[in-house]
């Protein structure tokens, strides 16, 4: 698997150190173990996992602008704990509402030593502690459901970091919140099948 990992990051400008590449394969190895008991993802196999939730996450770390981060609707923790690892300058807090995912979440983070991430168990719309430099999702079906639901946890500069399949510009419009759309970026996750996109938007 370690392989494949350095395979798949060589097709990409991410440089990790043999530390953070270790972590990553770790993480993955924990998330095959606890997905038998708690059906945590659909995907079953750990070399797909590599590409489906390693790759898929990492892709977005150059376009991340500031230190603090949140996480919202983050499973079994995604993209937040690949981030953390590539990011340990940066603070991520990962924040779902079913118990078992923080459960593996915090299991995760003693086993992997990651000192930069906060598992936190709430609903988006009842968490109001702190806001943040970017808010990160891959949970939502419409960009119209982000803006709405995490309004309240971008600071005065902070961005919405929304990563989607297919994107139509179409979303954009249904979105009735005030927000400018900053950058919409075709991602290119590696042997990955299927579009990804990451659309930035600002309050």
């Amino acid at each position: 698997m370690r392989a494949k990992l350095d395979r798949l990051l060589s097709q990409t400008e991410i440089v990790l150190a043999e530390h953070q590449k270790q972590q990553l394969v770790e993480f993955v190895n924990l998330l095959n173990k606890w997905n038998k008991a708690y059906n945590l993802t659909s995907v079953r196999d750990p070399e797909e996992m590599l590409v489906k939730h390693i790759m898929d996450s990492l892709v977005v770390s150059p376009y991340l602008q500031g230190s603090h981060f949140i996480d919202v609707g983050t499973g079994p923790g995604l993209p937040g704990i690949p981030l953390a690892i590539a990011n340990p300058d940066k603070q991520f807090v990962l924040l779902d509402s079913l118990g078992k995912r923080i459960t593996f979440i915090k299991n995760a983070l003693q086993t992997l030593g990651l000192t930069n991430v906060e598992p936190v168990l709430s609903r988006v719309e009842q968490y109001r502690e702190c806001q943040f430099d970017g808010v990160l999702s891959r949970a939502f079906a419409s960009l119209s459901d982000m803006v709405d639901w995490c309004y309240h946890l971008p600071n005065e500069n902070g961005l919405f970091y929304a990563l989607k399949g297919i994107y139509h510009e179409s979303e954009l419009a249904e979105i009735k919140r005030p927000v400018l759309q900053t950058d919409c970026i075709r991602l290119q996750v590696p042997e990955l099948v299927g579009q990804r996109h990451l659309v930035i938007l600002k309050k």
